[in-house]
C-alpha cells in the first residue's frame, strides 16, 4: 500500500473476476484469496479452473463458475476485474480470427456490463482490460512517448482495443477505469518464449531491432491494480485510462542484450522483417512494430514501481 491510502478491508470484499485462470488472474486471484477477500472466477472451464487453484490459500473463499447467472441476485459484489479474451498472438489474424478476437473482448465485455445493470446492488468500481495496441504501431526509431491521451489509429490491433474499451463503459452506472497493458513480465506467457531464442544462444535482432518494447513486471500490474481500487476507496477518483507500462521502455535490441548478459549467451542472430510478415501477417507488426509507451498518470498521481528497469525485472524473474 502507499503511504498515505487507506487500506482495502479485503476480508469483507468479493471480487469477480473474468478470465480469472489466466496469467494475470492467477496472480490477482491467489493474492486476494491470500488476504482474505471472497473471489468468484468466471470461465469456460470451470473444473479445469477449479484444480487450478486447489490448495491455494483461502481457497474455501473461491468460487468459479461458467456462466454469470449462476452467481446469485443476493450476492453483492464489491469489485470487478475484467480480463476476458482470447490470446492476441497466435493464428494468423483472419477475418474468422479477428472476429474471434472481437467476440472474446468485445461481447464478452458487453454481456457483463448488461448483467451488472439487472443487479439490484452495483459494484463500485469495474477495472477493464486493454491493451497498448490502442495506440497502433510506432514507426521504429521513432522517440516519443505515448501516453494516455495518445490517439488510436485506423488498423486492427488499435480498432480491437477501442471497441474493447466502449463496451466496458457505454451505458455504465459505476465508475470505470480501463488499464492497457503492455507486455506483462512473468515466469508464466510471454516472458519464457521470449527469453528461449536468447537462452539457446539466437537470440537477437527482430527486423530492424530499434521497435520500441512497452513492457512491466506481473508484481507491478497486480500492485497498480490494487492501488486503483485503494484510490477509488479513498474517494480521491481516477481517471478513466492508465497505462500499465514500466516507466523505461527499450528497443527490441536492447532486450535481447540485456537477457543476454543476463543468462550470458551470444546476441547474435538475426530475423528479417520479411520472414515473419510471411508467417505472422498484420499480426507480425505486434513484433517488428512496437509502441513507446509511458505510464503517464500512473506517475503523475504518484505510484511508484517496484520494477522500473528491465535489469530489475529480469534480475528478479530469474531468481
Amino acid at each position: 500500500m502507499m503511504a498515505g491510502q487507506t487500506e482495502v478491508p479485503w476480508a469483507s470484499q468479493h471480487i469477480l473476476i473474468t478470465g480469472g485462470s489466466g496469467f494475470i488472474g492467477q496472480h490477482l486471484t491467489r493474492r486476494w484469496l491470500g488476504l482474505g477477500a471472497k473471489v468468484t472466477v468466471l470461465t469456460r472451464r470451470p473444473q479445469k479452473t477449479q484444480a487450478l487453484y486447489a490448495g491455494t490459500d483461502g481457497y474455501e473463499r473461491l468460487q468459479v463458475v461458467s456462466a454469470l447467472a449462476a452467481i446469485e441476485a443476493s450476492e453483492r459484489i464489491d469489485w470487478v476485474v475484467n480480463l476476458a479474451g482470447a490470446p492476441i498472438l497466435g493464428p494468423r489474424w483472419t477475418a474468422a480470427r479477428q472476429q474471434t478476437l472481437l467476440a472474446s473482448r468485445v461481447q464478452s465485455t458487453q454481456a457483463l456490463t448488461a448483467w451488472l445493470q439487472t443487479r439490484s446492488q452495483l459494484p463500485r468500481l469495474v477495472l477493464s482490460a486493454s491493451a497498448i495496441g490502442y495506440y497502433g504501431i510506432q514507426p521504429a526509431g521513432d522517440m516519443r512517448s505515448l501516453a494516455e491521451d495518445s490517439p488510436p489509429q485506423p488498423i486492427f490491433m488499435s480498432t480491437l482495443c477501442q471497441r474493447w474499451e466502449a463496451a466496458a463503459q457505454v451505458g455504465a452506472r459505476w465508475p470505470v477505469a480501463i488499464f492497457r497493458l503492455g507486455v506483462v513480465l512473468g515466469r508464466q506467457q510471454a516472458l519464457p518464449m521470449m527469453l528461449l531464442p536468447i537462452k539457446l544462444g539466437l537470440g537477437g535482432r527482430l527486423g530492424q531491432g530499434n521497435q520500441w518494447l512497452s513492457w512491466i513486471h506481473i508484481t507491478d500490474v497486480v500492485r497498480a491494480i490494487e492501488w486503483l481500487v485503494q484510490r477509488h476507496l479513498q474517494g480521491e477518483g481516477i481517471s478513466a485510462v492508465y497505462n500499465l507500462t514500466a516507466p523505461q521502455p527499450i528497443t527490441q535490441l536492447e532486450f535481447a542484450h540485456t537477457a543476454g548478459a543476463l543468462y550470458r549467451r551470444p546476441v547474435w542472430f538475426s530475423t528479417p522483417a520479411w520472414s515473419m510478415r510471411t508467417l505472422l501477417g498484420e499480426q507480425a507488426d505486434l513484433l517488428l512494430e512496437g509502441q513507446r509507451v509511458v505510464p503517464q498518470r500512473l506517475l503523475n498521481q504518484g505510484f511508484v514501481f517496484d520494477y522500473p528497469s528491465l535489469q530489475v525485472a529480469l534480475a528478479d524473474l530469474q531468481a
